[in-house]
């Protein structure tokens, strides 16, 4: 980013991103086909999550949104999301002098598979989240979202 173009509040700050890049990089990169760095990807989904805008409404100085919907599901297939929000839970747990691993779990209907609803003949499944794109879930908004205190 250049010193004249100004960030988003929303925008992954240096500590931030050295933690998600790791999880992020699915290719190199200085592969060919990326016409837009990971960093401003990351940080127009975001942006995206915390307004609670949909694809299209992107502001023109971050990368296209097709882009940005194409990174995301990427994203989601190959599970970075969920390693990212592990690994976040586990520092989180240690900070708080506990251990990283949880040693109990209470597991229900609920937490083993997620409600099935009903709109308009459609059957749903998965959580939607009322702020942010429909194909994001709850934990994937908190894993993209979060702040080093």
């Amino acid at each position: 980013m250049s010193e004249k173009q100004k960030g988003y509040p929303s925008d992954v700050s240096d500590e931030e991103w050295s933690f998600c890049v790791n999880y992020l990089t699915l290719m190199r990169e200085v592969a060919p086909q990326r016409e837009y760095p990971l960093r401003q990807v990351f940080n127009a989904l975001r942006y995206l999550i915390r307004v609670g805008g949909a694809w299209r409404m992107l502001p023109n100085d971050l990368p296209p949104w097709q882009m940005v919907y194409q990174q995301t599901q990427r994203w989601i297939k190959a599970g970075c999301f969920g390693a990212m929000a592990h690994d976040l839970r586990a520092i989180f747990r240690m900070a708080l002098e506990r251990k990283a691993d949880p040693s109990a779990v209470i597991l229900d209907s609920r937490t083993v598979r997620p409600p099935r609803r009903v709109v308009r003949g459609r059957a749903l499944t998965g959580i939607r989240n009322a702020r942010g794109p429909r194909c994001i879930s709850r934990w994937i908004h908190w894993v993209i979202c979060w702040r080093w205190p």
